[in-house]
């Protein structure tokens, strides 16, 4: 996935509060309950996971970006027509400065999130996919080869206090990622776990059920299971809308 062409081509960050852009870009929100809503999207680099199958390589296992400023990249969305920003990664919480962004642009505010780390921030709606085990990067399946990110992956992907905070702090979605039947189980016993310790109930309909895949190939694959398993247990259903209409093209 390349650099977005309205980055700066700079890898020191200029003064003032900044971020790591990957991306930056206008199209249909792809997921969660806003899917099909024409939205601004700004990709940050850099992550504090490595999910075997991310969709962002290029934030995630070799992350590329260019700094631009919070001024900037606020301009950058003012300047585009749809009124939706999606804040995404990445994680774009490992970033100060995208508690800055938040409060400079003026658009109703989807923050993409692994629900690792919480932020006091104008968030409109808190988009958290924690990762089940089906997302760690073992050895048969680590897109670097070496291993190293396992372990490491393995004990920060869930953080039930963050989570937990997210949810009593935003509007909020839990989207999990699903390969097939057998990831239902994780699935309930974490919803268990966050609804002993949540102020904010967590209805069945809060849950959100997407397909793993970033090809229309293998969306093939496991789109049946997570549409049947949201049927059957009365969870949400969402679609990879862009992954559908454009494959895995960038700026989408």
């Amino acid at each position: 996935m390349p650099v977005s062409e309205t980055a700066p081509e700079r890898e020191t960050a200029p003064e003032g509060p900044a971020l790591p852009v990957n991306e930056l870009f206008a199209s249909l929100q792809g997921e969660g309950r806003l899917a099909g809503v024409p939205s601004t999207f700004v990709r940050t680099s850099g992550c504090n996971l490595r999910c075997w199958y991310c969709d962002s390589y290029h934030t995630s296992w070799e992350p590329t970006g260019a700094w631009m400023s919070v001024d900037r990249i606020a301009d950058a969305v003012a300047e585009r027509d749809p009124d939706h920003l999606v804040l995404t990664g990445g994680e774009p919480l490992v970033h100060d400065a995208a508690v800055d962004l938040l409060a400079a642009v003026d658009a109703h505010a989807t923050v993409e999130t692994n629900g690792t780390r919480f932020v006091d921030a104008d968030i409109d709606l808190a988009s958290i996919s924690p990762k089940l085990a089906n997302s760690t990067p073992t050895p048969e399946r680590d897109p670097a080869g070496d291993g190293e990110w396992a372990d490491h992956h393995d004990e920060r992907r869930i953080d039930l206090e963050a989570l937990a905070q997210l949810v009593d702090a935003y509007p909020f979605q839990l989207k999990f990622v699903v390969a097939e039947r057998d990831d239902l189980p994780e699935i309930e016993s974490l919803v268990a776990d966050l609804r002993g310790v949540t102020r904010t109930e967590v209805r069945d309909t809060d849950i959100l059920l997407m397909p793993e895949g970033a090809t229309r190939g293998r969306l093939a694959e496991t789109r049946p299971v997570a549409a049947a398993l949201a049927e059957e247990y009365g969870y949400r259903y969402t679609p990879r809308l862009h992954v559908t209409l454009w494959n895995d093209a960038p700026e989408r």
